[in-house]
């Protein structure tokens, strides 16, 4: 590996509460220890500022919302430029009365905004009922960094290889995913165990089918429902990190919060794709019922 191939990344893993203030201490406490240790991006959860309040819906959750750039981007934005790295957070936007967004920024180590990506796709679950507060952003496009393009992707998205596909397709060099995904604690253990592998695999796969390096990082922890009516969230952890052939570079526990960092060799990208060249033997010509939804 190249000094300039090398990139250090920080997975910081977090167990999220109702005290915004304790949550943003937790993940600088995790950013400054992956700075020790090397890193020079850092990854945090999706929507860590808080409990992930789309469990229920509730018109009050929209007073968490806030502006881009504002408060959350001026705190790490400070923190981004007092170390020295780029950091990639995720926020709950508001961006007009009645308009919010499910959106990754990335402070660049200045301290500036390099740009950021609002959540593609929304998912309307049990427990999981972000359609009531997201609109889908409008497209896929890499975020330009000191430390390279970033195809920054958020949670639901992780299941869509269309997404991960485009995101290549635009010249991203690393795939990043915040992410906020645990088990119904209803579910057998043989079928926690089932889900927890179906997310995993389905990332690595976008690393295989994009000759691109992954970094997934979840939050970790219990979080009852906002109504006390269901049985909560048990956010699963297993961050992970993974190189452009799906091998496993770091992975975090499933039980308690961890800070990582995983050493990515960029230049691998080419040399894989040069073996495995999965863009240069595409059918674009084949793909146009890709558009449907469904061939019926």
């Amino acid at each position: 590996m190249s000094p300039a191939d090398r990139l250090a990344v920080g997975l910081v893993q977090l167990r999220c509460t109702a005290d915004r203030a304790s949550n943003f201490e937790a993940a600088e406490r995790g950013i400054q220890e992956a700075v020790r240790g090397g890193a020079r991006l850092i990854v945090l959860p999706e929507l860590h500022a808080g409990l992930y309040f789309c469990q229920t819906e509730s018109l009050d959750a929209f007073d968490q919302a806030e502006p881009i750039p504002g408060p959350s981007c001026e705190r790490l934005g400070g923190l981004a430029r007092e170390l020295g790295v780029v950091i990639v957070g995720s926020l709950f936007e508001r961006r007009a009365p009645g308009l919010y967004h499910n959106t990754a920024v990335v402070l660049e180590r200045d301290g500036s905004l390099a740009g950021r990506y609002r959540k593609m796709h929304i998912p309307d679950d049990p427990a999981y009922y972000e359609k009531f507060y997201f609109t889908p952003g409008e497209g896929f496009e890499p975020i330009s960094t000191s430390v390279g393009r970033l195809g920054v992707l958020v949670c639901w998205d992780q299941w869509y290889p269309e997404a991960a596909r485009l995101m290549a397709l635009a010249g991203a060099e690393l795939l990043v995913y915040p992410t906020a995904i645990g088990w119904d604690l209803g579910d057998s253990e043989e079928e926690r165990a089932r889900q927890l592998d179906a997310w995993t695999t389905s990332q690595r796969a976008h690393a295989v089918a994009n000759g691109l390096p992954v970094v997934s990082v979840n939050r970790v922890g219990w979080e009852g429902s906002p109504s006390g009516g269901g049985a909560g969230i048990g956010f699963w952890g297993s961050s992970f990190a993974a190189g452009p052939q799906g091998e496993f570079l770091a992975r975090a526990v499933s039980d308690a919060p961890e800070v990582l960092v995983a050493e990515i060799d960029r230049g691998r990208t080419e040399t894989v794709r040069r073996i495995w060249p999965f863009l240069r033997d595409r059918r674009i010509d084949a793909y146009g019922d890709l558009l449907r939804r469904y061939r019926d």
